[in-house]
């Protein structure tokens, strides 16, 4: 286990802020300031530039940050290695993942795994795409699921399902009426849609793109964070939106909303990000080959039979 004060200060580095590394390590940020306080007293150099708000890396704090990523990987192939030879698989397990897929297809994955390896103890941290890659890449958590692909050089990304997403609005919005919906329909009607740095967000406006569409051409009415947000918000008939077919199962089936496919379609992925290191320890390449299978083998369609 590597020096708790190299950690910090790897987080620090990377984010420039003691306020955003405090946030990914689940620590106040006095004690992260504390930590840091510490080092530089430990080396005798200022590791970081304090002013006007901001910090940034010194000469010596540069120099430090290649030794400590390269200290921080070889603790962890320690662990691994070490971990592997007792032939167990049990601890903690940091896992991110993205809204959608947090509370519409990971819980079944994660029970069946816990059936599978009860010794193990799964802490599932909830966030955007991008938040929850950031924290992938600093070594705050173990994996991350995503939407779409990740663009982080330091992650591996394996692809684990394809969803869908329609547009999604109350039964007695005019889109409603159509059998299917063109990008050039959509900017006649109000929009509510995702926060940027959602995955979500990400891939519609790349498709919008694509088709010759503007995002800032939509009237957007406003955006919200959450996908339980969005859909209280829809059903009130005040816009539409572009949500995947697994978010929306339950409010289908009560009348509350409806679905219009795309035209063309809005396929993506679904995928597992994880760092891109030489090895992994045993229990995070069980988790990934575990999740990757079971997720392949459910896509949105049975995951729909199922909750029906």
């Amino acid at each position: 286990m590597a020096d708790r004060r190299l950690q910090v200060f790897h987080a620090v580095a990377k984010h420039l802020s003691f306020t955003k590394a405090a946030e990914a390590l689940f620590m106040t940020q006095p004690a992260v300031t504390f930590q840091i306080r510490q080092l530089e007293e430990h080396f005798n150099t200022r590791l970081f530039d304090r002013g006007h708000g901001r910090i940034s890396l010194t000469v010596a704090g540069h120099l430090a940050l290649e030794y400590v990523e390269r200290i921080l990987q070889v603790s962890a192939e320690l662990d691994n290695r070490l971990q592997e030879m007792s032939g167990l698989l049990g601890g903690p397990l940091l896992i991110g993942a993205s809204t959608t897929i947090a509370d519409y297809l990971l819980p079944r994955v994660l029970g069946a795994y816990k059936a599978h390896f009860p010794d193990v103890v799964p802490r599932l941290f909830v966030a955007n795409s991008e938040a929850v890659q950031n924290r992938v890449a600093e070594r705050s958590l173990d994996v991350g699921f995503i939407e779409g692909d990740s663009h982080l050089p330091l992650l591996a990304a394996d692809v684990c399902c394809d969803d869908e997403l329609q547009v999604t609005c109350a039964p007695s919005h005019p889109l409603a009426k159509l059998e299917s919906a063109t990008p050039e329909d959509l900017s006649h009607h109000a929009n509510i849609s995702r926060e940027p740095g959602s995955g979500t967000r990400e891939v519609i406006d790349h498709y919008l793109q694509t088709a010759g569409v503007a995002p800032d051409s939509l009237q957007r009415l406003m955006e919200l964070g959450s996908p339980e947000a969005l859909k209280g918000m829809l059903a009130t008939g005040l816009g539409f939106s572009i949500m995947s077919r697994a978010t929306v199962v339950n409010e289908i089936r009560l009348g509350q909303l409806v679905q219009v496919p795309l035209a063309p379609r809005l396929l993506r992925s679904m995928s597992v990000v994880y760092p891109r290191e030489r090895i992994h320890s045993q229990l995070v390449s069980s988790f990934v080959q575990f999740a990757k299978q079971h997720l392949g083998a459910l896509p949105v369609a049975e995951v729909e039979a199922a909750s029906a």
